[in-house]
C-alpha cells in the first residue's frame, strides 16, 4: 500500500495549447501499470475552459466547487454544480470549464489506453463558449 500525502506533488498550470484562461491542475493519483486510471483536481477561473477533446476510454468528472459548463459536440451546453457527476463516453468530443462569472473545480478521472488518456483538438471559440 502507498499513501500519497496531500501537497506532495506541485500544482501546475493548464498548458495554453489545451486550455483558455487560468487553469490549475493538482495531481491526485497516477498509479503504476497495470493500473490505467489517474485523477486530478482541476480548477478553472471564471471564463477558463478546456479545448475540445476526446478520451479513448471516457472520462468521469466530479464537480467539487463553483459553477461550470460542459458541452458535447452538437449538443446544448449544460450547467454543472458541486456534487454533479458527469460521464463522458469514449470518443465523444466535448469541453468543460468555468462559467463566465464563476470559478469551478472538478476531479477528473480518466483511463489510459496504450498509455494515452486524451486527444486534444481545437480550442473552444468565444462564440461557442458564450452560446
Amino acid at each position: 500500500m502507498e499513501i500519497k500525502r496531500s501537497g506532495s506533488e506541485p500544482s501546475r498550470k493548464g498548458p495554453a495549447e489545451n486550455f483558455t484562461g487560468s487553469v490549475r491542475i493538482d495531481p491526485l493519483f497516477d498509479p503504476p501499470e497495470p493500473a490505467r486510471t489517474f485523477g486530478a483536481l482541476v480548477t478553472f477561473e471564471p471564463g477558463a475552459r478546456t479545448a475540445w477533446h476526446t478520451h479513448p476510454l471516457g472520462q468521469t468528472l466530479i464537480v467539487t466547487s463553483g459553477c461550470g459548463w460542459t458541452q458535447c459536440w452538437g449538443e446544448p451546453k449544460e450547467e454543472i454544480r458541486p456534487g454533479d457527476v458527469i460521464w463522458c463516453p469514449p470518443g465523444k468530443k466535448h469541453w468543460h470549464g468555468a462559467t463566465a462569472r464563476t470559478a469551478m473545480s472538478h476531479i477528473a478521472i480518466v483511463e489510459k489506453l496504450g498509455g494515452k488518456a486524451v486527444d486534444w483538438m481545437e480550442k473552444v471559440s468565444d462564440e461557442q463558449y458564450q452560446a
